[in-house]
């Protein structure tokens, strides 16, 4: 798998993140879901520079013209509920995709943690080009179920996964679990550890309660 770290170079990216990460910023919302978006958007454009593109004949008010457009027929998945700002960014550039959603939530019987599936909604995934986003990976579990889950749906033809802050343990297990270098993995930024709660460190904390507010 190919690994990707925006962090390694400096961009918009990493001030986006910062304000994320930031304690004094977070109890603002709308800021914290925007500036997932955003982030969304500038990841997506980093994408769209490796896919397929074939040139196209386009008539102007003037004359015929060609240009290249992308090629790939795109499916856009999200975990719900944390990963909606951010697929929202996706589906800004790539704004003819189809989106796909799962539901998955974090079960916890003392130590043991498991990740548990309720919900799938996805177009075919057969020859696609297919991005699976979400803001956190931590141990890589529940990119893993995700994505077990929308291969019920078909086997993608390209396959980018995508996460704004990754752990060093969650990079390493999704390492294992695609080997491929047919396999790419986008982050923003990758922290150095989890805690015994498997939360990144330092992290940003919950995103889904930073991005809707706290749940039952």
């Amino acid at each position: 798998m190919k690994v990707i770290n925006l962090a390694e170079t400096n961009s918009a990216v990493s001030n986006y993140v910062a304000q994320l990460r930031d304690i004094t910023a977070q109890g603002n919302r709308y800021l914290f879901r925007s500036n997932l978006k955003k982030i969304g958007m500038l990841m997506a454009y980093e994408i769209s520079k490796t896919l397929d593109y074939s040139p196209k004949t386009i008539l102007t008010p003037l004359a015929e013209c060609t240009v290249s457009t992308c090629s790939d027929r795109i499916v856009v998945g999200t975990v719900l509920r944390a990963g909606l700002a951010l697929h929202e960014g996706f589906m800004q550039i790539f704004d003819e995709a189809d989106a796909g959603f799962v539901a998955a939530f974090r079960k916890e019987d003392g130590e043991n943690i498991t990740i548990q599936l309720d919900y799938l909604a996805s177009p075919s995934l057969d020859g696609k080009t297919f991005m699976l986003v979400d803001p956190m990976l931590a141990t890589g579990k529940s990119f893993e179920a995700a994505y077990k889950a929308y291969l019920t749906h078909g086997m993608p033809a390209k396959l980018h996964i995508v996460a704004v802050v990754a752990s060093e343990q969650g990079v390493a297990y999704l390492q294992k679990l695609f080997p491929s270098d047919e396999v790419t993995l986008w982050c923003a930024v990758i922290d150095p550890e989890l805690n015994s709660l498997s939360y990144i460190v330092p992290g940003l904390g919950d995103c889904g309660d930073l991005c809707y507010g706290e749940k039952l």
